[in-house]
């Protein structure tokens, strides 16, 4: 698989929780703790995840990250998952589009959509 490469800003959430990644230019309260805002991550998999799937302390964490989530940010993630062809055909497989991913996870060579539907 190619190298899929995004400006992100990484909020780290908690110690041994992965951390979940925004389009540049969101806020973080993390962010001096934080890698630069460039990042190149080598996917090797792409799971697609509803955010009432995750547990609820995980859930509770990530809707912390949205609400501090800019609309602006949002579409530009969108449009980087957009055009990505891998990220889209596993959102299209699910039966959902980058508009129901509200958060991405990169960790360990696997990219996370994290999706709202409802």
């Amino acid at each position: 698989m190619r190298i899929f490469t995004a400006s992100v800003i990484i909020a780290v959430v908690s110690l041994g929780t992965p951390a979940f990644v925004q389009a540049q230019g969101a806020p973080s309260q993390s962010e001096a703790q934080t890698p630069p805002a460039q990042s190149s991550a080598v996917i090797r998999s792409i799971q697609v995840v509803d955010l009432k799937e995750l547990q609820p302390a995980v859930r509770s964490k990530v809707n912390d990250v949205v609400a501090q989530t800019s609309e602006e940010d949002l579409q530009s993630l969108r449009k980087s998952i957009d055009a990505t062809p891998e990220a889209a055909s596993a959102l299209k497989a699910k039966g959902l589009s980058s508009l129901q991913v509200v958060a991405i996870n990169i960790a360990d060579g696997v990219l996370t959509l994290i999706t709202k539907t409802a």
